[in-house]
């Protein structure tokens, strides 16, 4: 459903397969996407770093990520891409919490939510910088901004995301942040 529902404007989409045993394969063919299967489980920043990488490989000057659950609305594509090429932002986050209080607290579960919450603000904090989140599992990043990161010597492991913005934040890079509405169901990622 998520690649179905990507705009027309996106002119490649990548699968990277990390060893699952499920039917990826098979569906990332049936939707004529560009498929990477990894040939052991690399975890969930080695798979990010195998999707920049080919997305920089193959000439991209815009690279989104969003995870494939459906927790996240792909449409937002078109706006993520529109900052990112207005020039104002290197990165754009799809943030879970921004926008409307009443529709964010009934659709995250509460325990989400106070973790975000409790993460974010530390980050903020220790980082000396306010997003609304550090945690979204959807981003856009320019061709340049990913050049300057050095994200291949990140963890393999969820930490990733952290560490890439703390060297996007370090390195003086611009971050936008947009509001997404999220749906929570069983399909939808969890840490484990």
């Amino acid at each position: 459903q998520t690649v179905t529902e990507l705009p027309n404007i996106v002119d490649q989409i990548i699968v990277v397969d990390d060893h699952s045993s499920d039917n990826t394969r098979k569906v990332a063919k049936s939707l004529g996407v560009q498929y990477i299967r990894h040939n052991k489980n690399k975890g969930y920043g080695g798979n990010q770093k195998t999707c920049y990488l080919t997305a920089l490989k193959r000439g991209a000057d815009v690279v989104i990520m969003v995870h494939p659950d459906y927790q996240y609305s792909p449409r937002l594509v078109t706006a993520m891409c529109a900052m990112l090429l207005s020039g104002h932002y290197d990165i754009v986050l799809a943030s879970r919490i921004i926008g409307d209080q009443t529709t964010r607290i009934r659709s995250m579960p509460l325990w989400r939510y106070g973790a975000n919450r409790f993460l974010t603000l530390v980050q903020n904090v220790l980082l000396n910088y306010k997003l609304s989140e550090y945690h979204t599992g959807y981003r856009g990043f320019t061709r340049k901004a990913l050049k300057e990161i050095d994200f291949e010597n990140n963890s393999d492991d969820f930490i990733f995301d952290n560490e890439i913005l703390a060297q996007a934040i370090y390195q003086g890079l611009r971050i936008g942040e947009i509001s997404c509405p999220t749906s929570y169901h069983n399909e939808a990622s969890s840490i484990n």
